[in-house]
């Protein structure tokens, strides 16, 4: 038996992340990435509003990584994602990429929008 197993349910953790790139799923994946219980796929940065929205009534709270440092989304994105109904914690991406990974694992409806480093 193995103590550190863990199960996720209907979405995939982080595994790695590097400059330019993020590792989900045994898959590289460049640039800005969405991940969580739709699959990953890219994002468009900011201006994409639109994807992080659609995620609304299956996500409770979104992550927002900023890339390598902390920074604030424009209020608007965040009015918009509040708007949907859902929480927005904003971190830079290392953080935010732990954070998701450890609520993914308790069950948590959680999704992940990533700046890279």
């Amino acid at each position: 038996m193995r103590l550190t197993e863990i199960t996720y349910s209907d979405a995939t953790p982080v595994e790695g992340y590097g400059p330019g790139f993020f590792r989900i799923g045994g898959q590289i994946h460049k640039g800005a990435v969405l991940t969580g219980p739709s699959g990953t796929k890219p994002w468009g940065g900011y201006q994409d509003s639109a994807a992080l929205v659609a995620l609304a009534g299956r996500v409770d709270v979104l992550f927002v990584g900023t890339g390598a440092e902390i920074a604030h989304i424009p209020k608007t994105l965040r009015a918009e994602i509040e708007d949907a109904g859902m929480g927005v914690e904003v971190m830079n991406s290392p953080s935010a990429c732990r954070t998701y990974n450890v609520l993914l694992s308790e069950g948590r409806r959680v999704a992940l929008a990533l700046l890279p480093v």
